[in-house]
């Protein structure tokens, strides 16, 4: 017995050693990109790099804030941010309503339609990137929210998990719906919904990080420098040629560009790992 207590701690520590070695590989990295931020160019540029962070953490960070090739940082975090909300609640309230109707309605070619759906994963928005450019051009979208975010609010993955949840709905739920005089809709937004919660907020942490990383979209539609997104801004701090970087406050516009996403991630972290994990998923 006591040799089973043994190995069990053995293999504890072991697990504890692997977990710390690979949180150690993902954050070092992003800790020398923190160390950058904080200190001065020369710093960065004679060897060796600084490990400790520097004394210039707010000036190089309110000049992140404040600079820009094109536009602020700041204003680039407010577009990317809004585009990021409105692609992950679009396509949650899409393909919850698009699952609820192919689940629960009764029309003809019901299946047809949802592996219709479900094809489109193989059409990304690179492969129907013309076509979808010459509408939002054609609607008067360019260089506006609409145009960032109603192009990409479809989500045939979404749909796909919101159906396979629906489907293990008990039966009874809506035949007592029905009884007690409720509504599709009402079966909709007081059951079904509050069911989803977990499915949701797993979605919403994993939609809301894809509308934060879009480059290629942003890029076509904004002529704008002021609709210009924070991928599309730390690419464009990069030099050109012989150009001169100024490598804090790149550093420093990377770290903030960081933060929303971790604090979706860290704020929602029970829920998402629920939405994961739950044995009716």
């Amino acid at each position: 017995m006591a040799r089973m207590v043994e190995k069990r701690g053995i293999g504890t520590w072991l697990t504890h050693l692997g977990l710390i070695a690979g949180i150690s590989v993902v954050c070092f990295p992003i800790y020398l990109a923190f160390v950058a931020s904080t200190v001065t160019q020369n710093d960065l540029i004679q060897p060796p790099m600084p490990l400790v962070p520097g004394p210039h953490f707010l000036e190089n960070y309110w000049s992140a804030l404040s600079a820009g090739i094109n536009a602020p940082v700041w204003r680039m975090l407010v577009n990317s941010t809004v585009m990021a909300f409105g692609i992950a609640i679009g396509k949650i309230v899409i393909s919850l309503l698009s699952a609820f109707a192919i689940v629960y309605f009764r029309f003809p070619f019901r299946q047809t339609f949802f592996w219709l759906i479900f094809l489109t994963l193989m059409l990304p928005v690179e492969v129907r990137i013309v076509p979808t450019f010459e509408v939002v051009a054609q609607f008067n979208m360019l260089n506006s929210y609409t145009g960032l975010i109603f192009p990409l609010i479809a989500s045939a993955t979404a749909t796909f998990l919101f159906r396979q949840f629906f489907l293990t709905v008990p039966d009874e739920l809506a035949e007592a719906a029905r009884v007690d005089g409720a509504g599709p809709m009402r079966f909709f937004v007081d059951i079904l919904v509050p069911m989803s919660r977990t499915n949701i907020a797993a979605l919403f942490v994993i939609l809301f990080i894809y509308g934060w990383n879009q480059y290629l979209w942003p890029l076509l539609i904004t002529t704008d420098p002021e609709m210009n997104t924070i991928v599309m801004g730390i690419k464009q701090m990069f030099p050109s040629g012989d150009d001169f970087a100024n490598w804090p406050v790149i550093m420093a516009t990377s770290i903030l560009a960081l933060l929303p996403p971790v604090i979706v991630v860290v704020f929602m972290q029970n829920l998402f790992v629920k939405g994961l994990i739950e044995s009716e998923k």
